[in-house]
Protein backbone atom coordinates (compact mmCIF):
# COMPACT_ATOMS: atom_id res chain seq x y z
CA UNK A 1 0.00 0.00 0.00
CA UNK A 2 1.59 3.47 -0.88
CA UNK A 3 0.72 6.44 1.38
CA UNK A 4 1.04 9.82 0.04
CA UNK A 5 4.20 11.74 1.43
CA UNK A 6 3.26 14.82 3.79
CA UNK A 7 3.77 17.66 0.61
CA UNK A 8 0.63 16.19 -0.89
CA UNK A 9 -1.20 15.78 2.44
CA UNK A 10 -1.30 19.72 2.99
CA UNK A 11 -4.83 19.44 -0.11
CA UNK A 12 -6.94 17.54 2.12
CA UNK A 13 -7.40 19.62 5.10
CA UNK A 14 -8.08 22.58 2.83
CA UNK A 15 -11.96 21.13 2.55
CA UNK A 16 -12.02 21.61 6.80
CA UNK A 17 -11.46 20.15 9.81
CA UNK A 18 -11.89 16.07 10.53
CA UNK A 19 -12.38 14.81 14.09
CA UNK A 20 -11.86 11.63 14.95
CA UNK A 21 -15.28 9.99 14.98
CA UNK A 22 -15.71 11.44 10.97
CA UNK A 23 -12.83 9.03 9.65
CA UNK A 24 -15.13 5.87 9.97
CA UNK A 25 -17.89 7.98 7.92
CA UNK A 26 -15.57 8.75 5.41
CA UNK A 27 -16.80 7.45 1.59
CA UNK A 28 -14.51 6.57 -1.10
CA UNK A 29 -13.97 6.30 -4.62
CA UNK A 30 -11.93 3.65 -6.00
CA UNK A 31 -9.51 4.69 -9.04
CA UNK A 32 -7.67 2.96 -11.67
CA UNK A 33 -5.00 4.71 -13.47
CA UNK A 34 -3.94 2.76 -16.87
CA UNK A 35 -0.55 3.32 -17.64
CA UNK A 36 0.72 2.48 -21.04
CA UNK A 37 4.19 3.33 -21.66
CA UNK A 38 7.67 1.07 -20.92
CA UNK A 39 7.77 -1.05 -18.57
CA UNK A 40 10.93 0.63 -17.74
CA UNK A 41 9.38 3.85 -16.99
CA UNK A 42 6.27 2.43 -15.16
CA UNK A 43 7.49 2.86 -11.52
CA UNK A 44 8.51 6.16 -12.29
CA UNK A 45 5.08 6.92 -14.10
CA UNK A 46 3.25 5.54 -10.85
CA UNK A 47 5.02 7.87 -8.29
CA UNK A 48 4.45 10.86 -10.41
CA UNK A 49 0.53 9.61 -11.25
CA UNK A 50 0.55 9.49 -7.23
CA UNK A 51 1.85 12.91 -6.29
CA UNK A 52 -0.30 14.64 -9.32
CA UNK A 53 -3.56 12.74 -8.09
CA UNK A 54 -2.37 13.65 -4.01
CA UNK A 55 -2.71 17.21 -5.32
CA UNK A 56 -5.90 16.76 -6.49
CA UNK A 57 -7.20 15.04 -2.93
CA UNK A 58 -5.85 11.83 -3.43
CA UNK A 59 -4.73 10.06 0.34
CA UNK A 60 -3.73 6.55 -1.18
CA UNK A 61 -2.24 4.04 -3.52
CA UNK A 62 -2.30 0.60 -4.47
CA UNK A 63 0.38 -0.54 -7.23
CA UNK A 64 -1.16 -2.78 -9.86
CA UNK A 65 -0.15 -4.55 -12.73
CA UNK A 66 -0.91 -2.06 -14.83
CA UNK A 67 -0.58 1.29 -12.64
CA UNK A 68 -1.80 1.83 -9.39
CA UNK A 69 -5.32 2.15 -7.64
CA UNK A 70 -6.19 5.69 -6.16
CA UNK A 71 -8.36 6.52 -3.02
CA UNK A 72 -10.10 9.83 -2.36
CA UNK A 73 -12.96 10.96 -0.25
CA UNK A 74 -16.32 11.33 -2.37
CA UNK A 75 -16.89 14.50 -1.48
CA UNK A 76 -13.23 16.22 -2.26
CA UNK A 77 -13.16 14.15 -5.88
CA UNK A 78 -13.35 16.68 -8.44
CA UNK A 79 -12.91 14.88 -11.82
CA UNK A 80 -11.58 18.22 -13.34
CA UNK A 81 -8.91 18.91 -11.46
CA UNK A 82 -7.79 15.16 -11.75
CA UNK A 83 -7.82 15.66 -15.46
CA UNK A 84 -6.22 18.72 -15.11
CA UNK A 85 -3.01 17.46 -13.17
CA UNK A 86 -2.16 14.64 -15.33
CA UNK A 87 -2.55 16.81 -18.68
CA UNK A 88 0.87 18.52 -17.58
CA UNK A 89 2.16 14.52 -17.15
CA UNK A 90 5.80 14.80 -18.01
CA UNK A 91 6.54 11.34 -20.26
CA UNK A 92 5.68 12.32 -23.71
CA UNK A 93 5.15 8.47 -24.28
CA UNK A 94 3.15 7.46 -21.28
CA UNK A 95 -0.54 7.39 -22.25
CA UNK A 96 -2.51 7.58 -18.48
CA UNK A 97 -6.48 6.86 -18.46
CA UNK A 98 -8.47 6.03 -14.75
CA UNK A 99 -11.67 4.51 -14.31
CA UNK A 100 -14.14 5.48 -10.85
CA UNK A 101 -16.11 3.89 -8.92
CA UNK A 102 -17.35 3.31 -5.31
CA UNK A 103 -14.48 1.99 -3.00
CA UNK A 104 -15.32 -0.72 -0.46
CA UNK A 105 -15.73 0.72 3.09
CA UNK A 106 -12.44 0.66 4.77
CA UNK A 107 -11.42 2.78 8.47
CA UNK A 108 -8.03 4.48 6.04
CA UNK A 109 -7.10 5.60 9.30
CA UNK A 110 -6.86 2.68 11.15
CA UNK A 111 -5.73 0.49 8.39
CA UNK A 112 -2.42 2.48 8.17
CA UNK A 113 -2.10 3.04 12.09
CA UNK A 114 -2.31 -0.76 12.04
CA UNK A 115 -0.09 -1.64 9.33
CA UNK A 116 2.79 0.88 10.07
CA UNK A 117 5.59 0.76 7.34
CA UNK A 118 9.26 -0.72 7.53
CA UNK A 119 12.18 0.91 9.22
CA UNK A 120 14.16 3.40 6.38
CA UNK A 121 17.89 3.83 6.43
CA UNK A 122 19.07 7.07 5.13
CA UNK A 123 22.24 6.80 4.22
CA UNK A 124 23.13 4.24 7.12
CA UNK A 125 23.24 7.45 9.58
CA UNK A 126 19.75 7.87 10.21
CA UNK A 127 16.89 4.90 11.09
CA UNK A 128 13.26 6.10 10.99
CA UNK A 129 10.88 3.83 11.84
CA UNK A 130 7.32 3.34 13.87
CA UNK A 131 6.84 1.55 17.31
CA UNK A 132 5.88 -1.74 15.73
CA UNK A 133 8.64 -2.63 13.04
CA UNK A 134 11.91 -1.27 14.83
CA UNK A 135 15.09 -2.05 13.46
CA UNK A 136 16.86 -5.04 13.42
CA UNK A 137 20.57 -3.54 13.30
CA UNK A 138 20.95 0.16 14.56
CA UNK A 139 25.04 1.08 13.38
CA UNK A 140 26.28 2.86 16.50
CA UNK A 141 26.37 6.06 14.99
CA UNK A 142 23.14 6.28 13.77
CA UNK A 143 20.26 8.51 14.60
CA UNK A 144 17.16 6.75 15.62
CA UNK A 145 13.68 8.40 14.92
CA UNK A 146 10.32 7.44 15.69
CA UNK A 147 7.15 8.39 13.74
CA UNK A 148 4.01 7.75 14.97
CA UNK A 149 2.05 8.34 11.51
CA UNK A 150 -1.53 9.20 12.50
CA UNK A 151 -1.76 10.26 8.76
CA UNK A 152 0.36 8.11 5.90
CA UNK A 153 2.32 10.94 4.63
CA UNK A 154 5.88 12.62 6.69
CA UNK A 155 6.87 9.12 7.40
CA UNK A 156 10.35 9.13 5.44
CA UNK A 157 9.06 6.81 2.82
CA UNK A 158 8.89 9.14 0.36
CA UNK A 159 12.17 10.39 -1.88
CA UNK A 160 11.76 14.15 -0.81
CA UNK A 161 11.40 13.21 2.45
CA UNK A 162 14.47 11.01 2.45
CA UNK A 163 16.92 13.54 -0.02
CA UNK A 164 15.95 16.52 2.99
CA UNK A 165 16.89 14.24 5.99
CA UNK A 166 20.19 13.54 3.63
CA UNK A 167 20.62 17.21 3.29
CA UNK A 168 20.31 17.99 7.30
CA UNK A 169 22.46 14.91 8.05
CA UNK A 170 25.41 16.36 5.64
CA UNK A 171 24.74 19.69 7.43
CA UNK A 172 26.61 21.23 10.36
CA UNK A 173 23.28 21.54 13.24
CA UNK A 174 24.99 22.52 16.36
CA UNK A 175 23.25 25.29 18.33
CA UNK A 176 21.18 26.32 14.66
CA UNK A 177 17.43 27.38 14.43
CA UNK A 178 15.31 25.31 11.92
CA UNK A 179 12.00 26.40 10.07
CA UNK A 180 9.67 23.36 8.75
CA UNK A 181 6.94 24.79 6.38
CA UNK A 182 4.14 22.03 6.05
CA UNK A 183 5.78 20.02 8.80
CA UNK A 184 3.50 16.47 7.98
CA UNK A 185 4.94 14.15 10.98
CA UNK A 186 7.17 16.94 12.20
CA UNK A 187 10.24 14.78 10.70
CA UNK A 188 12.22 16.54 9.55
CA UNK A 189 12.74 18.65 12.73
CA UNK A 190 13.06 16.08 14.81
CA UNK A 191 15.60 15.11 12.56
CA UNK A 192 17.38 18.68 12.80
CA UNK A 193 17.14 18.64 16.63
CA UNK A 194 19.01 15.20 16.73
CA UNK A 195 21.55 16.49 15.26
CA UNK A 196 21.76 19.07 17.51
CA UNK A 197 19.95 21.96 16.30
CA UNK A 198 18.66 24.20 19.33
CA UNK A 199 15.27 24.48 18.21
CA UNK A 200 12.84 23.50 15.57
CA UNK A 201 9.37 25.39 14.81
CA UNK A 202 6.75 23.57 11.84
CA UNK A 203 4.05 24.50 11.10
CA UNK A 204 1.08 22.83 8.39
CA UNK A 205 -2.40 23.54 7.60
CA UNK A 206 -3.49 19.62 8.57
CA UNK A 207 -4.45 19.94 11.60
CA UNK A 208 -4.06 16.54 12.71
CA UNK A 209 -0.93 16.77 10.98
CA UNK A 210 0.34 19.98 13.99
CA UNK A 211 -1.17 17.55 16.40
CA UNK A 212 0.77 14.66 15.00
CA UNK A 213 4.51 16.69 14.57
CA UNK A 214 4.18 17.50 18.27
CA UNK A 215 3.19 13.71 19.70
CA UNK A 216 6.34 12.52 17.73
CA UNK A 217 8.48 15.27 19.32
CA UNK A 218 7.08 13.72 22.16
CA UNK A 219 7.84 10.03 22.07
CA UNK A 220 11.28 11.32 20.77
CA UNK A 221 12.23 13.38 23.47
CA UNK A 222 12.58 16.64 21.62
CA UNK A 223 9.50 18.11 22.73
CA UNK A 224 11.39 21.19 24.79
CA UNK A 225 12.77 22.54 21.82
CA UNK A 226 9.73 21.68 19.33
CA UNK A 227 7.07 24.17 18.18
CA UNK A 228 3.96 23.10 16.11
CA UNK A 229 1.83 25.53 14.83
CA UNK A 230 -1.54 25.37 12.82
CA UNK A 231 -2.19 27.49 9.37
CA UNK A 232 -0.68 28.23 6.04
CA UNK A 233 2.43 30.72 5.24
CA UNK A 234 0.58 33.21 6.87
CA UNK A 235 1.22 32.15 10.29
CA UNK A 236 4.87 32.71 9.51
CA UNK A 237 3.63 36.57 10.29
CA UNK A 238 3.34 35.81 13.85
CA UNK A 239 7.07 34.30 14.08
CA UNK A 240 9.43 37.65 14.90
CA UNK A 241 12.26 35.17 14.91
CA UNK A 242 14.40 34.22 12.05
CA UNK A 243 16.00 31.18 11.25
CA UNK A 244 19.48 29.47 9.98
CA UNK A 245 17.51 26.51 8.22
CA UNK A 246 14.08 26.50 6.38
CA UNK A 247 13.01 23.63 5.00
CA UNK A 248 9.89 23.25 2.71
CA UNK A 249 8.49 19.71 1.26
CA UNK A 250 5.37 20.49 -0.39
CA UNK A 251 5.05 21.18 -3.81
CA UNK A 252 5.69 23.40 -7.02
CA UNK A 253 2.42 25.41 -6.46
CA UNK A 254 2.63 26.26 -2.96
CA UNK A 255 7.01 26.64 -2.90
CA UNK A 256 6.20 29.38 -6.06
CA UNK A 257 3.61 30.69 -4.03
CA UNK A 258 5.29 30.75 -0.46
CA UNK A 259 9.08 31.16 -1.00
CA UNK A 260 9.01 35.01 -0.55
CA UNK A 261 7.65 34.35 3.03
CA UNK A 262 10.40 31.61 3.21
CA UNK A 263 13.04 34.25 2.45
CA UNK A 264 11.70 36.72 5.07
CA UNK A 265 12.44 34.44 7.92
CA UNK A 266 15.85 32.95 6.65
CA UNK A 267 19.18 34.73 8.76
CA UNK A 268 21.67 35.95 6.61
CA UNK A 269 23.64 33.20 5.13
CA UNK A 270 20.57 30.99 5.45
CA UNK A 271 19.43 27.75 3.92
CA UNK A 272 16.95 27.00 1.94
CA UNK A 273 15.59 23.22 1.39
CA UNK A 274 13.28 22.87 -1.00
CA UNK A 275 11.35 19.37 -2.52
CA UNK A 276 8.07 17.95 -3.36
CA UNK A 277 8.78 18.56 -6.71
CA UNK A 278 9.93 17.24 -10.33
CA UNK A 279 12.90 17.84 -12.35
CA UNK A 280 10.80 19.38 -15.02
CA UNK A 281 9.65 22.19 -12.26
CA UNK A 282 13.03 22.21 -11.23
CA UNK A 283 13.42 25.72 -13.74
CA UNK A 284 11.02 27.65 -12.58
CA UNK A 285 11.63 27.04 -9.46
CA UNK A 286 14.76 28.10 -9.57
CA UNK A 287 13.85 31.14 -11.90
CA UNK A 288 11.83 32.56 -8.42
CA UNK A 289 14.55 31.67 -6.48
CA UNK A 290 16.41 34.08 -8.19
CA UNK A 291 14.17 36.67 -8.45
CA UNK A 292 14.06 36.61 -4.59
CA UNK A 293 18.48 36.67 -4.67
CA UNK A 294 18.49 32.86 -3.82
CA UNK A 295 20.95 31.11 -5.48
CA UNK A 296 21.17 27.00 -6.25
CA UNK A 297 23.86 26.00 -3.46
CA UNK A 298 22.82 22.05 -4.37
CA UNK A 299 20.60 19.74 -6.11
CA UNK A 300 19.74 16.04 -5.52
CA UNK A 301 17.41 13.77 -7.47
CA UNK A 302 15.93 10.53 -6.39
CA UNK A 303 13.88 9.25 -9.66
CA UNK A 304 12.15 11.87 -11.21
CA UNK A 305 11.54 13.64 -8.01
CA UNK A 306 13.95 16.55 -7.25
CA UNK A 307 15.66 18.65 -4.04
CA UNK A 308 17.04 22.26 -4.42
CA UNK A 309 19.77 23.89 -1.64
CA UNK A 310 18.93 27.86 -1.71
CA UNK A 311 21.20 30.37 -0.12
CA UNK A 312 20.77 34.29 -0.36
CA UNK A 313 23.51 36.38 -2.05
CA UNK A 314 26.08 33.52 -3.14
CA UNK A 315 26.23 33.29 0.79
CA UNK A 316 26.42 30.10 2.93
CA UNK A 317 26.71 30.19 6.91
CA UNK A 318 29.17 27.88 8.00
CA UNK A 319 26.29 25.36 8.16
Amino acid sequence: MRKMPHNSGVQKLQQGKLTDNSIADMKYYEVEFRINGSESLMQDARDLVAAMAGEAGFETFEDTDNGLKGYVQTTLFDDESLKEALADFPFDDVEISYSVKEAEYKDWNEQWEQEGFQPIDVDGRCIIHDGRHLPEQMPDTAISVEIDAKLAFGTGTHETTRMIVSRLLDTDLIGKEVLDCGCGTGILGIVALKCGARRAVGYDIDEWSADNARHNAVINGVDKNYQSLLGDASVLDTIEETFDVVVANINRNILLADMQAFKTKMKPGAALLISGFYRSDAEVLEAKAKSLGLAVDGMAYDGEWTMLSLRPDGQWQDA
